[in-house]
């Protein structure tokens, strides 16, 4: 049970992660065009680094998804052999 309250934080994050990167790219721009008077040039661009951002943490979060799916049906599908080992009889000739 503590694995799973384990992974629930570590992808409650992910909604977090993906709205900050993204508003801190867009603000961070923001701030750039009003101290270097570029218009909303830099505000675009960080917009855009900050979604390619979002993109990445969203695809790392789902490769650790299926790593960790991956592990969990190998150690289900181990168990499973197991118990099959261990309680196949054979019937006597």
């Amino acid at each position: 049970m503590k694995e799973n309250w384990k992974a629930t934080g570590g992808y409650g994050t992910v909604g977090l992660e993906l709205a900050l990167s993204v508003l801190f790219g867009f603000f961070g721009g923001r701030a750039l065009d009003n101290w270097l008077g570029t218009g909303p040039w830099l505000a675009v661009i960080g917009l855009g680094f900050g979604i390619a951002t979002a993109i990445r943490f969203l695809y790392r979060a789902l490769q650790r998804a299926n790593a960790e799916a991956e592990k969990h049906e190998q150690a289900e599908k181990a168990s499973r052999g197991k118990y099959h080992d261990d309680h196949d009889t054979e019937s006597p000739d």
